[in-house]
């Protein structure tokens, strides 16, 4: 038996309802795709941000926020600086070894580009908590050993102003420095951009 033969017009009117019929299931599926794209927030919150540290005063620390972390701009003086090299003493990774916490241009003993601006991300390595900056030497609740540096009090992490953990700490490694890099001539850092100027 063979199967019946169709019209013209019934040919016709099949290939314009399946053409219709497509043309309705993608303009129906568009808007699900377009659901999948990451909103503008999404992508803003992967985005470098650019600070203005111009007017960034010596021993002011500015908390920004880059995706969804804060990370401390901090202006050491040169006293501050003095004291990295007391605290080198005291701190497990003193020469930061750990290349996954810096970029490459940040292993250093400042562990930043320009050794009076410290770049870093503000979270505990330990439990991601916020340390609070504690710039005053020798307290009487941190000890004679303490030269300035970022202290977590939910369960006592020390880190010096170069962000290098203290021995003995909970937190099992230094802070992270972020990527990032100064825009000459500007008085601006680009926090999230790798490419270092």
């Amino acid at each position: 038996m063979s199967a019946p033969k169709l019209s013209k017009s019934r040919r016709y009117l099949i290939g314009a309802t399946a053409a219709v019929g497509g043309l309705g299931a993608a303009a129906a599926g568009l808007p699900f795709l377009f659901s999948l794209r990451p909103s503008e927030r999404a992508k803003a919150a992967g985005a470098p941000v650019e600070v203005d540290i111009s007017k960034l005063e010596p021993g002011q620390k500015l908390d920004i926020e880059w995706r969804g972390k804060v990370v401390w701009v901090l202006s050491r003086t040169p006293e501050m600086l003095k004291n990295l090299e007391k605290a080198k003493a005291f701190a497990a990774d003193p020469a930061s070894s750990n290349k996954s916490q810096q970029p490459s241009y940040a292993a250093n003993d400042t562990r930043s580009i320009k050794p009076e601006i410290l770049v870093i991300e503000g979270l505990c390595t330990h439990l991601g908590c916020s340390p609070t900056f504690r710039k005053e030497i020798a307290p009487a609740d941190l000890g004679a050993d303490w030269v300035g540096g970022f202290y977590c009090p939910c369960h006592g992490s020390k880190f010096d102003l170069a962000g290098r953990v203290y021995k003995g700490s909970p937190a099992p490694t230094n802070l992270i420095v972020p990527p990032h890099k100064f825009v000459s001539g500007t008085g601006k850092l680009v926090i999230g951009d790798d490419a270092k100027a």
